[in-house]
Order: structure tokens, then sequence, then C-alpha cells
């Protein structure tokens, strides 16, 4: 199904809705989204959507506003597309993917070749009290906890030397090779590429885990050594 109007076309596309921003002001372009949403709420109840925004500049307030008047609709926004970038930079800042697909790295291993490059990468040696963000477009370690209230985005995976209660965000550019791994996994939300873990209600158990995507879903296992 497509819907088009002057400013906004939506289409379907293989991940779920894309929609392309035409010409004219922010605030006109949002209302005519969200009437066009509301009108034919059925279909797109439980949608996932995509926004192609242009050269737009879109700040964090503007998107995640947006973002949380989808999600009242029942429609989740996963990817904002911009050659703008600020507004690509808000989008990954807030979790949001910046491309539709993502092809993934060819790595060539030589022949007794043992040495190892290493990845770019941030380090936080403290406890993540309520109220902190920490983001990066490379992978993130934290000796300490993430306490309900911090959030850590990363465009590759983390690591934490310690509890999770927070909010984490993993492969957050589209990665889904990136993993989340914890002494002690209990997240408030836990997303990994554009797929969101549902963890169980009751407590984690406190022992080493690692989440990544498996099939299609997100699988929490013990966090161990890989077995040659």
């Amino acid at each position: 199904m497509t819907v088009e109007t002057q400013i906004v076309h939506i289409k379907g596309i293989k991940d779920g809705l894309l929609v392309t921003i035409g010409e004219g002001d922010w605030p006109r372009a949002q209302s005519t989204l969200l009437s066009s949403i509301v009108e034919k709420a059925s279909f797109f109840q439980g949608a996932r959507l995509a926004m192609e925004v242009g050269n737009r500049v879109l700040h964090a307030a503007e998107l995640g506003a947006l973002r949380d008047r989808l999600s009242d609709q029942g429609v989740s926004l996963w990817a904002v597309i911009s050659s703008s970038p600020v507004t690509e930079q808000t989008a990954q800042v807030l979790g949001l993917a910046t491309r539709l697909s993502m092809p993934r790295p060819e790595r060539s291993v030589r022949p007794l070749d043992t040495t190892l490059e290493g990845e770019n990468g941030v380090f936080i040696r403290r406890t993540l009290r309520s109220g902190f963000r920490i983001a990066s477009h490379g992978h993130i370690s934290v000796m300490g906890d993430i306490n309900p209230g911090a959030e850590v985005i990363a465009g590759g995976s983390i690591v934490v030397w310690g509890r999770v209660r927070g909010s984490v965000v993993a492969g957050a550019d589209g990665d889904e090779s990136a993993v989340v791994c914890a002494l002690a996994l209990d997240p408030t939300q836990l997303r990994i590429a554009n797929l969101v873990a549902n963890l169980p209600g009751k407590k984690a158990v406190s022992q080493p885990v690692c989440a990544s995507i498996r099939n299609g879903i997100i699988t929490v296992e013990p966090w161990k050594p890989k077995e040659r």
C-alpha cells in the first residue's frame, strides 16, 4: 500500500514502511504524517517506520517528540535517513538506524598471521547513575554498573564489567553482529541493531551473560570464551 500527500510519501519496503518527507516546513510535515497514520490506524498499527528527511536539520527534541507521538499510535520509528550530518548524528544518539541496509564488512585473514588489529572503542571506569548517557560510534566498555535511568548507545558492542539495570543499545548503526556482555543483565531496555529484547520479568541471574542476535531474535546465553 502507498499513501501520498503533497509533503509526505509513504510506501512499503522489506523492513516495514518508508516515509519520504518532501518540501515544506517540519511542523507541517510532522502534522501531515501523523494525520495520515490516524486516518489509517488499522493499517499502521504495529508498523516499523523508516523516515527519509533529505537535508533537514533535526535535533533530539524534534526527533524524540515525533518518535513518542508515533509510539502513541502503535508505530515504531527505527531509522532516519538524512544527508544532514547533524540529523544523522541526532538519530544515532537516539539509537535509530541511519540507513536501510548495511553490508557487513569483509575481513581477510592471512595464513600464519598472528597480529590482530584493534577496533575503535570507549572505556568508562565508573558506575553510570540515573541521568548519565554515553554514546559512541565504536564499542563501549564500562567498568562499573549501569543503573536504572542511565543509557549507553554504541555503534558496536557493549561490554560491562558490572551489572546492567539501565538502557543499552548495541549496533545502533544497524550492525546485527554486535553483542552486549555483562556480569549481570537486568536492563530496562536492551536493543541490538533494530531488534528489542523480550526479556522475562523475573530478576536476572547474577552470572556473566552475553546477548546477541540469533535467527532473527535476541538471545541471552552464558558469557564464556568461544571453544575452538
